[in-house]
């Protein structure tokens, strides 16, 4: 007799980026250090690989394993770089940003405060990923929005509808 199985695992977010990297482990490490994340699982492939790992931050996940070029498992580094950010809200942006950047992250945007009501930067972790950090610090009405928004990108609010 078979039991039913959700299509969606009940302890899983419903995306989940996974993430390609030469040399997981420390990758692991620095998503820890940086970002508090947990591990929650990690399996193990042949040369001391990580075949599949995951990794909890706040409510969200990210899978992650070493590069297999066998089965185009590749990361940024090996492929040029990345036209993706991951984006990350954490209760203090600044420290998260500062904690990457002295655990080998470089710099892409300092932290600084957003027209749309965040602090947030940018980096490219050690593995060539890129994340933004954020913090929410302000509620911003639709009106000013759209005000701040045309302000930032030249025009007036009536451009942006």
């Amino acid at each position: 007799m078979t039991t039913a199985v959700e299509p969606i695992p009940t302890d899983y977010p419903v995306i989940t980026p996974y993430l390609h990297v030469d040399g997981a482990a420390d990758a692991i490490d620095f998503y820890t250090q940086v970002l508090g994340a947990t591990e929650r699982m990690r399996i193990g492939a042949p040369g001391g690989k990580i075949g599949h790992a995951e990794l909890v931050i706040g409510a969200s996940m990210i899978m992650l394993s070493d590069e297999f070029p066998e089965m185009d498992a590749a990361g940024p580094r090996t492929v040029g770089g990345t036209p993706v950010s991951i984006h990350v809200y954490v209760t203090d942006a600044d420290a998260a940003y500062d904690r990457a950047v002295k655990a080998g992250a470089k710099s892409l945007r300092p932290v600084e405060k957003q027209f749309y009501g965040d602090r947030s930067g940018q980096f490219e972790d050690p593995f060539g990923h890129r994340w933004s950090v954020a913090t929410h610090v302000e509620d911003v009405p639709a009106e000013e929005l759209a005000r701040r928004a045309a302000e930032v990108m030249g025009g007036t609010a009536d451009d942006q509808s």
